[in-house]
């Protein structure tokens, strides 16, 4: 009787188990629900920061215009001023095509890139490039807002004569303050002229 009564125990579990396991199956073969993506990358934003004159502007002050923007600082030895060098070529290349874009150039190092700093700094560039610093938290929330990392290198942390390390991207937004696309370090003149133009 007792094992009658084990054996029926044992068919029973068994049986519970087959059952869970043909339900895992069947959901697993069920296909998921596909994921809604806007298409739209999360790039940019709102900012309020200081140009290389000393005005207060912010996102508003480029609408209907195309922005270049690079994210640096004008003690950055190499990459920085190739970056800027690269954008302005860019920019000639494309002549009157390029009118409606403005290269912007946002310092990384608000602490020595004082509005007199960009002021002198960014004539070594295209005639058009607008410099901007602002405080540190300013500047913080423009890069957030960018996806930009950056912070002092730290070896030369508690320097004056410091570097910075930072993500070295040229970024091509539409007049209405959207992402359009991207430009990496190491990017050419030829290249990046006719990224541009797709979206002229």
């Amino acid at each position: 009787m007792k094992r009658r009564l084990l054996i029926l125990i044992i068919a029973a579990a068994l049986g519970v188990g087959v059952a869970a396991l043909s339900t895992m199956v069947l959901r697993s073969m069920q296909p998921e629900k596909p994921q809604v993506l806007s298409g739209k990358a999360l790039i940019g934003g709102t900012f309020t920061l200081t140009d290389h004159t000393g005005r207060r502007v912010s996102e508003k002050d480029f609408a209907g215009r195309f922005m270049l923007i690079y994210f640096g600082y004008t003690f950055c030895p190499d990459v920085c001023p190739a970056e800027l060098q690269v954008m302005s070529a860019a920019l000639d290349q494309l002549g009157d095509k390029a009118k409606n874009v403005t290269p912007v150039f946002i310092t990384i190092d608000p602490e020595r890139d004082t509005v007199k700093q960009m002021a002198s700094y960014v004539t070594n560039f295209h005639e058009r490039l607008v410099g901007l610093t602002g405080t540190a938290e300013e500047i913080r929330a423009a890069a957030k807002a960018y996806r930009v990392y950056y912070a002092k290198a730290k070896d030369d942390a508690s320097s004056t004569d410091y570097m910075m390390e930072h993500s070295s991207i040229v970024f091509l937004m539409s007049p209405k303050g959207e992402y359009l696309a991207h430009f990496t370090y190491g990017t050419g003149v030829d290249k990046m002229a006719a990224g541009i133009a797709k979206f002229l």
